[in-house]
Formats: C-alpha cells, structure tokens, sequence
C-alpha cells in the first residue's frame, strides 16, 4: 500500500495544526489525528451546493456566500448550479488552506478559483456575515464538523442563537441558510427555528450515489 506523505502543515488561529497529507492520487486534511475532509469523499459537500443553490439559481444576479473553502467540492458544484449572472464570495480563515488550493489541490476543481464568477476572501466568515445584512440570497456553511467549534471554539458563534440571527440578517428576503453536518443534532434545528427559518433537513450519502456515511444538510429558509 502506497504510504501517506505529509505535504504541509498550518496552525489553526486559537490552537491545533491543520496537515496536508497525500497518498497517491488521494489528499487528506486533518486536524491531529481527526481526518475533517477527504478527496475521495466529497458527495456531500457537493449535495450542500446544489440543494441550496437551487433555491437561488432563477434570481437575477444571485449572491452567495460559502463559509470554508476546504478542498473547493462546494464551491465548484455552486459553480455548476448557478448562471454566468451569479456571484460567489468564498470566506476562507486559514491562508494555507488557500494556498493548498492553489497548489497541490488545485486538480481537484479544475479552475474554480479563477472563475470570474468568485471573490475569494480570506478572513473569518462570522465577520462577513455580521457586515453585509440584506446581502446574499444564499450562505452556505462548511466550516467544521457540523454546528459546533470542533476546528476552533470560536466556530460556536455560527451556530448560536445570536450568529444565526445574524445570519439571517444577512440573508434577502427569499434568503436560504444551508449548513452541512457529519451528523444529527435536534438542538440545532430548534435554535434555527427559534432564529426565525423554516428548517428542511436533508440527509445524503458522504460518497454521493456510491454510498458510504450519511450526512445531514439543514436548509433553513427566512421565515414570513
């Protein structure tokens, strides 16, 4: 069996170390020992984009805001989704990770970050969300395990009841808030439902038609 190859690694702003691991044809990411995202694995990233861009797609220059750039799955299938008309912005906390885009991950997505359609910025998404209200027809979250700080605790404020409320501040009125997890988590959808959306849960396969784990999307729409 081919080994593993760590290509680079990054300290995580507030504590850990991201590393960059390759085998083959195969790219890992991982936070210690805990893989968070892999390159064979991406069904589910891939699910978030097109469910929630297909709310948005048939709005006039629709905008969309992608918390975490990972290994850009979701970002090129928002790419695919979404008309020559549409604009991406991608929030990115971690420059490495933008740079192993740019690098060794950059196959994967073909020319994704060059697509005239997106605007990357590197900063934290919390922020950005917080200082556009009435912005963006459509945000996607994909910034850790799901809605908690497991990459970092101050990812907690996403998923509060104040950070959704900023979230859907954020939002236009037809707005949609999609969020992907590794699992279920029945307090979340309450706190989203308190935060004022209408909440559909979507569970998919992590491998796509393939199979493997299943993940749950919650697509959470402004309420009336």
């Amino acid at each position: 069996m081919i080994p593993w190859t760590l290509l680079d690694s990054a300290k995580v702003p507030g504590g850990g170390e991201l590393r960059l691991w390759r085998r083959g044809e195969e790219f890992s990411i991982r936070l210690g020992r805990d893989e968070l995202m892999n390159s064979r694995i991406h069904g589910s990233e891939e699910a978030l984009a097109e469910i929630a861009c297909a709310r948005v797609a048939d709005l006039p220059g629709s905008r969309v805001l992608i918390g975490g750039l990972g290994m850009g799955f979701t970002l090129r299938a928002a790419l695919a989704a979404l008309p020559g008309g549409a604009r991406i912005v991608v929030a990115e906390l971690m420059p490495a990770v933008i740079a192993w885009n740019r690098g060794p991950l950059a196959a994967l997505t073909g020319e994704s970050l060059g697509d005239p359609r997106v605007t990357l910025r590197e900063g934290d998404v919390a922020a950005m969300i917080r200082a556009e209200p009435a912005s963006y027809d459509a945000i996607l979250l994909d910034v850790d395990n799901g809605p908690e700080g497991m990459t970092r605790e101050e990812n907690d404020r996403l998923y509060d009841l104040d950070g959704l409320g900023a979230a859907r501040q954020a939002l236009k009125p037809r707005g949609v808030l999609a969020v992907w997890s590794a699992g279920e988590d029945q307090a979340f959808a309450r706190r989203l439902r308190r935060a004022g959306f209408d909440v559909e849960v979507t569970r998919t396969r992590a491998r796509g038609a393939k199979g493997g784990a299943r993940h749950v999307i919650w697509i959470a729409s402004r309420a009336a």
